[in-house]
């Protein structure tokens, strides 16, 4: 499974790189932009957890029926909130497909986010490298370092 936000550019490089594998649209990312669609401010955080309701259901089904719950709420007062919620917060379902204890950390993209964030602040140290092949070493370095905490040590993406 990939988890990633909704940009297109993204999205067609996984369709055609990874057609195979179902694809996420992170759940986080999806609160964030429900914002935008929110036309009074007394109600951001009453939407905001609204979606975690949905986000937070046992299974696809109870979410899908959380989501049709949410968008008639909002649908007379926020009209274009429910219908963006409609058309959009099904893509952060795919992870019901999968076991419950993978769940919590697949909904996200925020271990790919941490991760990345880890090989950017071990490069920006080097600053200039000689060459492209030590910048690969480098970060292949941080990436084996990484995967062996995430093996052996307490992680947020172990799942014992």
């Amino acid at each position: 499974m990939v988890t990633s936000d909704a940009h297109t550019g993204l999205r067609a490089a996984l369709k055609a790189s990874l057609n195979a594998s179902p694809w996420q649209r992170c759940q986080f990312h999806l609160q964030q932009n429900a914002q935008s669609y929110i036309t009074k401010q007394h109600l951001k955080s009453k939407v905001a957890a609204d979606i975690r309701v949905i986000f937070n259901a046992h299974n696809r089904e109870h979410a899908e029926e959380r989501l049709k719950d949410f968008v008639n709420t909002y649908r007379k007062d926020q009209p274009k909130l429910a219908t963006w919620a409609e058309e959009n917060i099904p893509e952060g379902f795919a992870v019901f497909a999968l076991p419950e204890a993978h769940r919590k950390r697949l909904r996200t993209s925020n271990a790919c986010e941490t991760l990345n964030s880890q090989i950017k602040r071990r490069t920006r140290v080097v600053g200039l490298f000689p060459n492209e092949d030590s910048l690969l070493r480098l970060v292949t370095a941080v990436l084996i370092e990484i995967s062996e905490t995430w093996e052996t040590g307490k992680s947020y993406l172990k799942l014992n």
